[in-house]
C-alpha cells in the first residue's frame, strides 16, 4: 500500500504533457537586406509635401496644408473675439447718445416748400447697396459668430440649416452689392469732394453735442469721411476679397484664399461698425433724414439747417435739384 501511494503521483506527473518549447528569437535583419516597402508614410512626409493626385488642379496633390491651422487659429481667435467687441462699441455709444440727446430736430418751423435732395436713380442705387449690405452683414455675422452665439440657443440641427442658408445668401447677394457699389460711387463722388469749410464742421463735430448750427454742402464732412473710408475704401477691399473667396475656380491657391478670408472678415467688421453711425442718423437719429431717401425731398427748413451751403446753391439756381411748392407746416415735434 505504501509503494502504491508513492508510485501514484509519479505516474500522474509522467502523464502530463511537456511544456512547450520556447519560441525562437526574432532574427535581426541581415546587413544589406532591402527594407520593407509596405510601411505607411510618416506624418511629416505627408504634411505640406506634394503627393500624387489623379485630380487635376492647383494644390490638389497637397494633403495637409500647415498654414490652414494658423488661419483657423487667427480667425477663431483674435478676429472673432476682438471683432465682436468692435461691433458692440458703436451700438453702446449710439444707445447712450440717443438716451441722452434724443433725435436731432430742426429748430425753425417747416415751410412746406420741398427741395429735391435725391433723384430716383440715386435712391434706387442707395437702397440696393444699403439693403444688400445689411443682408451681407447679417449672414456674415451668422457665419463668423453663429457657433458661439446661436448654436447654444437653437441647437445643432437648426444652426446647420441657418448657416447653409446664410452662406448661400452671402455668396449670391455679394455680386449684387458690388454692382450697386460701383453705381453708387459713380453717382455720389462729385458731391463728396472735400471742401475748405469741411474742417469747420469736423472741428465742431457738426454741432451734434453743442446744438450749434454748422453749415455744410450737400454732404457734410462726416458723411464725406464715411464715403471715402467706408464706401470707397473698406467696401472696395471687401468686394475684391469676396470675389476671391466666391470664385475658387480662378485657380488661386489656398494661402491666397486664407489671407483673403482674414482681410475680408476684418474689413467687414470695421465696415459694419462704421455703418452703424450712418444707419442711426439715417433712421431714428435725425428727423427728416429717412424721408429724404424714401421720397427724394426734404423741407426747406431741414435743408437750410443741415446743409446750408447746398441750400443756398439750390436757391441760387447753381444746382440741378428742383424746388417744389407747398404750405407752411408745424415744426417737427410740435
Amino acid at each position: 500500500a505504501l509503494g502504491a501511494a508513492i508510485a501514484l503521483p509519479l505516474a500522474t506527473s509522467a502523464q502530463q504533457p511537456a511544456a512547450p518549447a520556447a519560441a525562437p528569437a526574432a532574427q535581426a535583419p541581415q546587413a544589406g537586406a532591402p527594407a520593407s516597402t509596405n510601411l505607411p508614410p510618416a506624418w511629416s512626409d505627408v504634411s505640406g509635401k506634394a503627393q500624387y493626385a489623379s485630380v487635376p488642379g492647383r494644390e490638389t496633390n497637397i494633403l495637409i496644408q500647415g498654414a490652414g491651422h494658423e488661419w483657423r487659429k487667427i480667425r477663431n481667435g483674435p478676429v472673432t473675439f476682438y471683432g465682436g467687441i468692435v461691433l458692440l462699441i458703436p451700438l453702446a455709444i449710439l444707445l447712450v447718445f440717443f438716451l441722452a440727446k434724443g433725435p436731432i430736430k430742426v429748430h425753425d418751423p417747416l415751410t412746406g416748400r420741398q427741395i429735391e435732395r435725391f433723384t430716383s436713380v440715386e435712391r434706387i442705387a442707395h437702397w440696393t447697396m444699403g439693403l444688400s449690405f445689411v443682408a451681407l452683414a447679417i449672414t456674415g455675422i451668422v457665419i463668423l459668430f453663429g457657433k458661439y452665439v446661436l448654436l447654444p440657443v437653437v441647437g445643432h440641427a437648426a444652426f446647420a440649416s441657418l448657416t447653409v442658408l446664410s452662406k448661400n445668401l452671402h455668396n449670391f447677394v455679394g455680386p449684387l452689392f458690388i454692382f450697386a457699389l460701383v453705381i453708387f460711387i459713380t453717382l455720389f463722388v462729385k458731391d463728396n469732394i472735400p471742401k475748405s469749410y469741411d474742417s469747420a464742421w469736423l472741428g465742431k463735430f457738426g454741432g451734434m453735442f453743442s446744438g450749434e448750427h454748422v453749415a455744410s454742402g450737400k454732404f457734410n464732412a462726416g458723411e464725406k469721411v464715411l464715403f471715402w473710408s467706408l464706401v470707397v475704401g473698406l467696401c472696395t477691399v471687401i468686394s475684391i476679397t469676396g470675389l476671391i473667396l466666391n470664385f475658387p475656380n480662378w485657380n488661386q491657391g489656398r494661402e491666397a484664399m486664407q489671407l483673403a478670408n482674414l482681410i475680408h472678415g476684418i474689413c467687414a467688421i470695421l465696415a459694419m461698425a462704421m455703418a452703424c453711425f450712418h444707419i442711426y442718423l439715417g433712421t431714428v437719429g435725425m428727423e427728416g433724414a429717412l424721408k429724404a431717401m424714401k421720397t427724394g425731398y426734404v423741407d426747406e427748413t431741414w435743408a437750410k439747417e443741415h446743409h446750408e451751403y447746398w441750400y443756398n446753391d439750390v436757391k441760387a439756381g447753381k444746382r440741378p435739384e428742383k424746388v417744389a411748392g407747398g404750405s407752411a407746416q408745424p415744426a417737427t415735434g410740435d
